[in-house]
């Protein structure tokens, strides 16, 4: 599998004490979250920080996104807030994964505050964020806020692509 090949990678550069960086861990987090091992991603995260090797927006998109492939929504949000704690700026692609977990685990409200929270960051919504938010709704039984948010993203000239109106 890719992702062990990565961490094997990342192992025998340690015993050959070649540095990593930020570089090369996001490298292997992103492949450990292709693979599916999202524990792995995690434990990668924490090895950085007590390596002292500084962890970027890439890194916690990354992580997030291994927490929302598996359904781990509580763990997403705690990376929000450790991000938020480091001064680490967050974007589309971050809430988008954090939504996407949310609306998986039906926790409709909870994507609900990570749309506000890009409405306060001024963070530009999509596709998917809107995707993500009917979907949620639509599983959480609040199909009439569903519909309204459907509404809200054709006024505001959101491409609506057929897993938006899937979920709608």
């Amino acid at each position: 599998l890719k992702w062990q090949k990565a961490l094997q990678l990342l192992t025998s550069m340690a015993h050959n004490k070649v540095e990593s960086n930020t570089i090369v861990f996001n490298a292997v987090i992103s492949a450990c979250t292709t693979g599916g091992s999202w524990h792995m991603a995690l434990q990668l995260l924490h090895v950085m920080v007590q390596s002292r090797v500084e962890f970027d927006r890439i890194t916690c998109n990354a992580a997030i996104n291994a927490c929302e492939k598996a359904c781990e929504w509580k763990m997403a949000l705690q990376l929000l807030v450790v991000m938020e704690r480091c001064r680490v700026n967050k974007d589309v692609i971050t809430l988008n994964a954090s939504i996407s977990a949310l609306d998986k685990c039906g926790e409709w409200e909870r994507a609900m505050q990570c749309f506000n929270v890009m409405e306060q960051n001024t963070i530009e919504s999509d596709t998917i964020t809107c995707s993500g938010l009917i979907s949620a709704c639509e599983k959480g039984g609040e199909s009439g806020r569903a519909l309204r948010l459907f509404s809200l993203a054709y006024q505001s000239k959101v491409e609506i692509g057929m897993a938006t109106l899937e979920a709608a």
